[in-house]
């Protein structure tokens, strides 16, 4: 069964948004990005974990088992946004020139967990971005499963992305 693209009605002069990944016929697809204009594109997204305050602190302290919790997941969440192609399946192969990860706890057993991925090319890193932010948060939970089962990964989102045709789009 074929699934017809999504239309919404458009205002008189208003440019009607079509999905990218979508052909005339309904079908996925790979964006032909040939055309496109190689730019400098950065994307930054954010994931929150939520524990108890003294899981946060056996992290803190490097008191976890597994060993230190923010390096592995640094380097998990690294990983992640150089193999992003791998693991959604429209994504082009990127040649990452950085991609960070960035830790900040907070009161009540809250971390903040922030990805920022830079590239020149011709398409954007939101996807890298967003896979390394979630990936490093998984890396988290797996290492600290073990005293704290009941931690919650939440508000997984884009912050701010640059560079293309789209422009600038900060949350």
């Amino acid at each position: 069964m074929a699934v017809r693209p999504l239309r919404k009605k458009v205002k008189p002069g208003k440019k009607q948004a079509t999905l990218s990944h979508i052909d005339e016929s309904g079908r996925a697809r790979m964006v032909d990005v040939g055309a496109k204009e190689t730019t400098e594109r950065v994307a930054t997204a954010s994931a929150t974990l939520l524990m108890q305050p003294s899981t946060l602190r056996l992290i803190k302290s490097g008191n976890i088992a597994k060993g230190e919790v923010f390096a592995v997941a640094r380097v998990a969440g690294i990983m992640a946004a150089k193999r992003t192609h791998e693991l959604i399946p429209l994504c082009h192969p990127l040649p990452i020139n950085v991609a960070s990860i960035d830790f900040r706890s907070r009161k009540g057993g809250r971390l903040d967990v922030t990805a920022t991925v830079k590239v020149s090319g011709k398409t954007g890193v939101e996807m890298e971005a967003l896979t390394a932010v979630t990936t490093a948060s998984l890396t988290v939970y797996d290492m600290c499963k073990a005293v704290d089962r009941a931690m919650t990964i939440t508000d997984v989102c884009l912050l701010e992305k640059s560079g293309g045709r789209s422009g600038h789009y900060v949350r």
